[in-house]
């Protein structure tokens, strides 16, 4: 019988053992939280020379900005325009960086979303496409303004 009671004693009690992994848990997620930023935000995509040269060919009108409410009733941040492709070359997918600023300028919040998808039919020359370009998750620091948009990638077809 001392066996036993020897091995209790140095048994963690089992509600203190979950307790103990909780905290570890909610510390990472606190520590990935305050980090302020999610793993691939920040990932730079490299655009190729070819897709430089062709930015000249791009343009965007009709931008704007509004805030809707989704099904779930929080407020989603919607940037909306029009993409037009000058060029000679139909483009398969664009990825643009939407970059959020605070009021002192600084760099709060940034995204790459598709404006052109590869899902969808290629931008073809000429032809101009309609883009919504939603956000629900801004932090509070954000200044309300319209976010840069710069070209990160362009894909072309064929």
């Amino acid at each position: 019988m001392p066996a036993t009671t020897r091995e209790a004693r140095t048994k963690i009690p089992v509600p203190i053992l979950i307790a103990g992994i909780l905290a570890v848990l909610v510390a990472v997620a606190v520590g990935v939280y305050l980090s302020g930023t999610p793993k691939n935000a920040n990932a730079q995509i490299a655009a190729s020379a070819e897709a430089k040269a062709y930015l000249a060919n791009l343009g965007l009108s009709d931008v704007g900005m509004k805030a809707t409410l989704n099904f779930m009733q929080q407020q989603v941040v919607e940037v909306e325009g029009k993409i037009t492709n000058k060029g000679p070359r139909p483009v398969r997918s664009i990825d643009v960086y939407c970059l959020f600023y605070d009021v002192n300028g600084r760099e709060v919040h940034r995204e790459i979303v598709p404006i052109v998808q590869s899902t969808t039919a290629p931008l073809k020359a000429a032809e101009t496409r309609n883009f919504r370009l939603p956000f629900d998750s801004l932090p509070n620091t954000w200044n309300q303004a319209m976010p840069r948009i710069a070209i990160a990638q362009i894909t072309f077809a064929g």
